[in-house]
């Protein structure tokens, strides 16, 4: 399926969304986030598996692993810590390896700047950690 395709209602487009949603932040994750919706957040939490998911995360152009890395960079930059540590876990889902990611905050160094990696380094560990666990 082409996400951009005019021929996709936006319902088929919520539904790919939230098939790729569970696959790469898992099952869990998106229960509680789905437990946790009220009538004030519900069409913020349609319009990310629509828009972000949906016609983003599911279009051919770029594999899961080069999504997962310029996500991983996009949040080290901006400073959102808590997604941060769910897009490191996510990253692990979509093949990248501890190396890998670690590599990836590197880089971000250089460009986001070292205080912004330093953080990320620690939020990234405890993320690893806690999914050894």
């Amino acid at each position: 399926m082409n996400p951009l395709d005019r021929e996709n209602t936006v319902g088929e487009r919520i539904d790919a969304g939230a098939a790729v949603r569970r696959e790469v932040l898992g099952e869990a994750h998106v229960e509680r986030a789905a437990a946790a919706t009220t009538g004030f957040t519900s069409d913020f939490q349609q319009f990310i598996t629509d828009y972000a998911w949906g016609g983003i995360w599911t279009r051919p152009g770029l594999d899961r692993r080069s999504r997962s890395m310029i996500t991983l960079t996009a949040l080290i930059a901006r400073g959102h810590h808590d997604e941060l540590a769910l897009h490191v876990r996510a990253a692990r889902t979509n093949g990248l390896t501890d190396d890998e990611i670690k590599e990836v905050i590197l880089h971000s160094a250089v460009y986001c700047g070292v205080p912004a990696a330093n953080t990320a380094f620690r939020i990234a560990q405890k993320a690893l950690q806690e999914s050894d666990s």
